[in-house]
């Protein structure tokens, strides 16, 4: 074998071996990457979750609002990437209590049932105006001494949150907000940074954070603003009590 084959011979060993290598590597990086997001949304491969969304209350039929659909959408590609099996819910359908499987709960806290729910016992410290018989106020959050009241197509509140409790330790996220497109913001908020929040929170750990939809009107859900991290005003039930004690 002459010199020139020989160094050919041994560049193409080289090639190979490096290739075999990074591919190694980008494959165990990958393994590592689904499985941190496995923990964090709770979904090992082959479990079960839920979808839970209220009814469109402009439709005589049973379906969802636009942007709740989209926001399905959002998380269902999660979903499907960690190998787990989704179910959709209504809200008012009969559910089983929570820590047994992922529960993704997503509308608006005054007319979705089950999400109402779930901030009364694992966010207590949160309050939600149902409105007068003008419907003024409607949706309005009280949170860590401060109110929050939706300026339609200009201003909307959104609340994201993981939270664990029950038998089983599967988080539950909740998307409550003041009108579907701001729930669609805090989904996209979630899956755009649910590395960040896995590395600060933990994937174990627990957040709820307030989100602020700017100008939807333009922008839809796309500009969306950290107000707060309210994670200790809104699991403090003592806050909650006086706050709908002045409500």
């Amino acid at each position: 074998m002459d010199d020139t084959l020989l160094l050919l011979t041994v560049a193409a060993v080289a090639l190979v071996v490096g290739l075999a290598a990074g591919w190694a590597v980008q494959s165990t990086a990958v393994r590592r990457r689904l499985a941190r997001e496995r923990s964090f949304f709770g979904l090992p491969e082959g479990s079960e979750c839920v979808l839970v969304t209220h009814r469109d209350s402009s439709s005589a039929q049973w379906s969802i609002p636009r942007h709740d659909a989209l926001a399905l959408l959002g998380l269902a590609a999660v979903i499907e990437n960690c190998g787990a099996h989704p179910e959709v819910a209504p809200h008012d359908t009969g559910l089983q209590g929570f820590g047994a499987r992922t529960e993704f709960c997503v509308g608006d806290p005054t007319a979705h049932r089950r999400l109402a729910a779930h901030l009364a016992s694992l966010l207590p410290g949160v309050a939600v105006h149902p409105g007068d018989e003008s419907g003024t106020g409607r949706g309005t959050f009280a949170v860590g001494g401060s109110s929050y009241r939706v300026e339609p197509g200009a201003v909307e509140y959104v609340l994201l949150a993981r939270l664990t409790a029950g038998e089983g330790g599967r988080p539950v996220f909740l998307a409550a907000g003041q009108r579907p497109v701001t729930h669609r913001a805090a989904v996209r908020h979630l899956m755009r940074n649910r590395a960040r929040l896995a590395r600060k929170h933990g994937a174990d750990g627990q957040f709820c954070l307030l989100l602020k939809v700017v100008n939807s009107q333009a922008y839809g859900p796309d500009v969306v603003e950290l107000v707060a991290d309210v994670t200790k005003a809104a699991t403090t039930a003592a806050e909650s009590k006086g706050h709908r004690a002045a409500s």
